[in-house]
């Protein structure tokens, strides 16, 4: 079997899973499986140039997506004027003093002779910057959450189109990927894991408990989107005469038709991101990163920088996967950063970039919309498996009350085993790097 026809037949198969769950399920979830298979295929494609390109393991991708999501209540939401003239400028303030105590701190270590003198300045300076900053910065914070808390309590945004949110989402994610590379690149690859997984939950801390930011763990709902609302179409004589016209009602209608411009938005982004990573995979500079990945002492002796490398690919990769992030809080329509869990889903995105074939970005976007749509359908088809297999069992049998309630873990087997065979059997993934 060629290569194209392999390729065209495992895309072939997730296609025609996908139309099945919409004609034996229902299409709203066949589309929704289809347009979180987008995302996961984008996140996939970060984590695969991190991984596939340079053999960076990072273990944080869920911090990089959650950066993406925050990207798109700043950027989409309405500022709240209330919350701005009680301690709004206030809070800038004060993070701009703490990120100048910082840098007058690097200063001092780097311009300063070693010695006493050069230790005690960086303790002046780091302690009297950091009570500066506290005393600037927690009334401006306690004033921004006391106005209306149940509904605001939070600075806003820029009240910008919400697509701007989506490059912003990958520059946040991309900022704070060059903040932890430089700190956690020099380290090697088991630790460099254990640093990026512990920033993420830091990330993802601050964003629960820092309610001016973006309301904690309160949520930010309604938050606006690229396509029309539903009920918008439904009040539209135009649209529900030409769902008529097809045998829906406007309701089904109208949550499809929004569902398949979503479709398209995300069918884009994620070409356009696939186009750029396999031009920078055939190039000199995509060469030279599987080099530096295959040997790095070899790279480092032919006169590459592989620090640097690894911060330029690192970057790239977070900055795909807050594209993502932004991408999945647009569909949602909603920030919930309890939502986001490091360990479980990013363990999702790898066993995508794993399966699929880790060095291949068409095998990472395989990967994504695979392994997503048994993510999603697993748990299902077990229950009604079980029920199968329990039909002959007595109502009150243990064994098949627990069987019964063994379904919901059927995920997290059903992952574990199909990364089990596709190891044993496919090492290199379903679609393997060349």
């Amino acid at each position: 079997m060629s290569d194209m026809m392999k390729k065209t037949g495992l895309f072939g198969l997730v296609a025609v899973l996908i139309l099945l769950t919409g004609f034996m399920q229902s299409w709203n979830t066949a589309l929704q499986i289809l347009n979180m298979g987008l995302i996961s295929a984008i996140m996939a494609l970060g984590v695969n140039l991190q991984w596939g390109f340079a053999g960076l393991f990072n273990v944080g991708v869920m911090g990089f997506v959650a950066l993406g999501g925050l990207a798109t209540v700043l950027v989409s939401t309405r500022p709240i004027p209330e919350a701005w003239s009680a301690g709004g400028f206030g809070i800038l303030l004060g993070l701009v003093l703490g990120a100048a105590t910082i840098v007058a701190a690097i200063l001092a270590y780097t311009r300063m002779a070693k010695g006493k003198g050069r230790t005690l300045a960086m303790l002046v300076i780091l302690v009297g910057g950091f009570f500066l900053y506290r005393w600037v910065f927690d009334p401006a914070v306690g004033a921004v959450e006391a106005i209306n808390p149940a509904s605001q309590g939070n600075i806003g945004g820029l009240g910008l189109p919400v697509l701007l949110a989506w490059p912003v989402g990958g520059l946040l994610a991309a900022g704070g990927a060059w903040v932890i590379g430089k700190t956690a690149l020099g380290l090697r690859s088991d630790y460099l894991a254990i640093a990026t997984l512990g920033i993420a939950e830091i990330i993802i801390a601050v964003m629960k408990n820092e309610d001016w930011l973006a309301r904690g763990v309160k949520n930010v709902i309604g938050l606006p989107r690229p396509v029309p609302y539903e009920v918008d179409l439904q009040a539209s004589p135009a649209f529900v005469e030409r769902a008529t016209s097809l045998g829906l009602d406007a309701t089904t209608a109208s949550t499809l038709w929004v569902k398949l411009l979503y479709a398209a938005l995300f069918t884009v982004v994620l070409l356009i991101l696939l186009w750029m990573t396999q031009r920078a995979l055939h190039s000199p500079w995509g060469r030279m990163m599987r080099a530096i990945r295959d040997n790095e002492v070899a790279a480092e002796a032919m006169g590459k920088n592989v620090t640097r490398r690894h911060l330029q690919v690192f970057i790239l990769g977070s900055a795909i996967c807050g594209i993502a992030g932004a991408m999945m809080t647009t569909l949602d329509g909603q920030l919930t950063p309890g939502t986001y869990q490091p360990l479980r889903f990013t363990f999702l995105i790898w066993v995508m970039v794993i399966v699929g074939g880790s060095g291949n970005n068409i095998g990472a976007v395989l990967g994504g919309f695979l392994i997503w749509f048994l993510w999603v359908q697993v748990e299902p088809l077990g229950q009604w498996l079980m029920q199968l297999i329990t039909m002959g069992m007595a109502e009150d049998s243990a064994l098949k009350a627990h069987l019964l309630d063994s379904t919901a873990h059927m995920r997290l087997l059903t992952m574990g085993l199909v990364l089990l065979l596709v190891l044993r059997f496919s090492p290199r993934g379903l679609i393997p790097e060349k």
